[in-house]
C-alpha cells in the first residue's frame, strides 16, 4: 500500500446528485503475485448500488426504492408524483446510467510470480478492458489492482480504448441477454403447434439508452448469424425523442414511442399494433413497476421478459404473483461471461457489431456528467477520461 492515486466513486443518484459523486485519494496495493496493475484510461459512467433490503412488497416500496435512481426528486412527493412529473426520471428509467464497472486501460505492472507460462499472452503496456470480477473496488481511480489475469482482455489495436471501455458491462449485458432471448425463442419452436410452425416470433425492446442501443445491435447480427432473423421480428419501444431517431436508423427494427402523456391502454394497445400482436420476449432495460407493468401487459401467454438481476431483485417480488395470472415468466440477467467479453472484443473490432455513440469527459466533471445521463441529456453512453493515452 505504498501509493496514492486518486479514484472517483459514483453511488446510486440519490435525493441530491452532487452526493452520489465522491473524489478520493486512496492508496493502491502492489501489484498481486498472479494478477496485474491496470493504468485506467477510460471508465463508464456506471454506478455502484448502495445496500438495500432485497424485500419488496409493495407498489409504494418499489417505487419509493427506484426513487434513488433520481436525482433530484423532491423529498415531500409522492412515490407516484415522482415517477409522473420528474424529469430526471427519464434518463435513468432507460438505462443511460446503470450499476456496473467499465474500464478500459493499459497494464502498468504484473505479479511476480508471471510467467511466459501463465501469462495469458498477457505484456506490460498491452492495451486491455477488464471483465467485472466480483472484488473490483468501489470506484474509478487511476490504478487498478486485478487479482487474476483470467479478469483481463486484450483489445486488438484497431479498437480505440475509448470504445473498448463501453463493452465490460452495458454492452456485455445487452449480449447475454439477446443470447437467452434466442435461446427462449428456440425452446418456444419446439413446443410451437405445426399449424403456426411458419408464424414469427416477435421480440421487444425496451429503453433507447446505452443497454437497448447495445441490444439491437448485437441482436441484428446474433440473430442474422443463427438463421433467427427469419423467424423473428424486432421492435423497440423508445423512451424519448433522441432514441426514436437512434433506433430508426437500424434496419429491420420497427420502433414505438412511449410517450407517457398517454394513458396506459394507449400505449399497450399502439404497441401490440406495431409489433402485430403481443410479444413472445421482452428484454426490458428500464428500471420502474411502471415500465415492466406495461411490458407484461404487451406480452402473450407463457412469454418471458428479461431483466437485468439488479433491477429485477426490486420488481420481482411485486410481480410474482401478476406473472403466475398471466402465465408469464421474469428471467433475471447476468452480466456475462469473461468468454463471451473475449468474443465481443472482436465482434467490435471487427466491426462485425457497430459500437453505440458516446462521449467522452473529463474524469472531474463526473458530477455533472450523471447530472446530465439523469436528464437524459447524453446520447447513447458517457465515459470518464483519466490519462491521456491513445
Amino acid at each position: 500500500m505504498n501509493k496514492l492515486c486518486r479514484q472517483v466513486s459514483i453511488e446510486s443518484p440519490g435525493p441530491v446528485v452532487k452526493n452520489c459523486v465522491f473524489n478520493f485519494f486512496v492508496p493502491i496495493e502492489d501489484t498481486p503475485p498472479l494478477g496485474a496493475r491496470i493504468k485506467i484510461v477510460y471508465a463508464g459512467a456506471c454506478f455502484r448500488r448502495r445496500d438495500r433490503s432485497a424485500s419488496i412488497t409493495s407498489m409504494s416500496s418499489v417505487s419509493s426504492d427506484l426513487s434513488d435512481y433520481c436525482p433530484t426528486l423532491p423529498a415531500q412527493s409522492s412515490p407516484a408524483h415522482q415517477m409522473r412529473e420528474n424529469p430526471t426520471h427519464q434518463g435513468i428509467r432507460e438505462g443511460s446510467i446503470y450499476a456496473g464497472y467499465e474500464v478500459a486501460g493499459v497494464i502498468e505492472s504484473l505479479g511476480s510470480d508471471i510467467t511466459d507460462a501463465n501469462n495469458y499472452g498477457l505484456r506490460i503496456g498491452q492495451r486491455v478492458v477488464v471483465y467485472p470480477f466480483d472484488e473490483a473496488p468501489a470506484g474509478y481511480a487511476e490504478l487498478m489492482v486485478v487479482p487474476d489475469l483470467k479478469y483481463i482482455v486484450p483489445i486488438p489495436d484497431n479498437l480505440p480504448l475509448s470504445v473498448g471501455a463501453l463493452l465490460p458491462t452495458g454492452a456485455l449485458l445487452a449480449m447475454n441477454a439477446v443470447f437467452k432471448a434466442y435461446e427462449v425463442i428456440t425452446e418456444m419452436s419446439k413446443k410451437r403447434p405445426a399449424e403456426e410452425a411458419n408464424k414469427k416470433f416477435k421480440i421487444l425492446i425496451v429503453g433507447t439508452g446505452g443497454l437497448a442501443l447495445w441490444a439491437v445491435r448485437i441482436a441484428a447480427h446474433h440473430f442474422a448469424s443463427t438463421g433467427a432473423n427469419n423467424y423473428v421480428d424486432v421492435t423497440v419501444a423508445s423512451l424519448r425523442d433522441e432514441g426514436f431517431r437512434l433506433a430508426t436508423e437500424i434496419e429491420n427494427v420497427s420502433v414505438v414511442q412511449w410517450n407517457e402523456c398517454l394513458y396506459e391502454p394507449q400505449l399497450i394497445e399502439r404497441t401490440k399494433d406495431v409489433c402485430g400482436g403481443p410479444v413472445d420476449v421482452v428484454i426490458d432495460f428500464g428500471t420502474t413497476s411502471r415500465s415492466l407493468h406495461r411490458s407484461m401487459h404487451c406480452l402473450t401467454k407463457g412469454g418471458v421478459v428479461l431483466m437485468s438481476e439488479d433491477i429485477a431483485e426490486k420488481l420481482m417480488p411485486k410481480f410474482s404473483r401478476l406473472s403466475i395470472e398471466y402465465q408469464q415468466e421474469i428471467i433475471p440477467i447476468s452480466n456475462g461471461t469473461v468468454e463471451q467479453l473475449h468474443e465481443l472484443v472482436q465482434l467490435v473490432a471487427n466491426k462485425t457489431i457497430e459500437p453505440i455513440p458516446h462521449s467522452v469527459f473529463p474524469c472531474e466533471q463526473a458530477t455533472e456528467v450523471v447530472q446530465k445521463l439523469c436528464n437524459s441529456e447524453i446520447p447513447g453512453r458517457a465515459l470518464l477520461k483519466f490519462h491521456d493515452i491513445a
